[in-house]
């Protein structure tokens, strides 16, 4: 598996982004990298790693880039994109989110292409893609 560093990286915005940077490294395995408060009780910035990959985030605020972006909760659970995050052994990454409340939209299976994946919602209603096929193996 390609090891970054990571040159695209998803950034997200949470109503509550101290209570989902603590599930999301519960469930998805991310581990902190860097947490900056705003002063106000939120995330000014936070830099979340899985393997060579990172996940940007921050609080929901109504800022000059925040007023161009949507939470699925305002869209009727929709989204207009999906981070994907490739793992070594999907059925347990699978088993983890789902016993820390990830609530799937796609149960996990094998693939025809290689590899296994599932969707799932976080509990904000941000949609991941979880896989082991790795696009870089060729």
């Amino acid at each position: 598996m390609n090891q970054g560093p990571s040159t695209i990286i998803p950034c997200l915005r949470y109503r509550d982004a101290h209570r989902m940077i603590d599930w999301l490294c519960e469930a998805f395995g991310f581990q902190k990298h860097a947490v900056h408060d705003d002063g106000q009780g939120g995330v000014a910035h936070a830099q979340l790693v899985y393997g060579g990959g990172m996940l940007m985030l921050g609080s929901v605020r109504e800022d000059g880039f925040g007023r161009l972006m949507a939470q699925p909760d305002a869209l009727d659970g929709r989204e207009t994109q999906c981070a994907c995050v490739t793992v070594t052994d999907c059925r347990a990454h699978y088993e983890r989110a789902k016993a820390a409340g990830a609530r799937i939209v796609d149960e996990y299976a094998e693939k025809v292409y290689g590899g296994a994946g599932y969707g799932c919602r976080d509990p904000e209603g941000h949609l991941w893609w979880f896989g082991s096929y790795d696009p870089w193996a060729g």
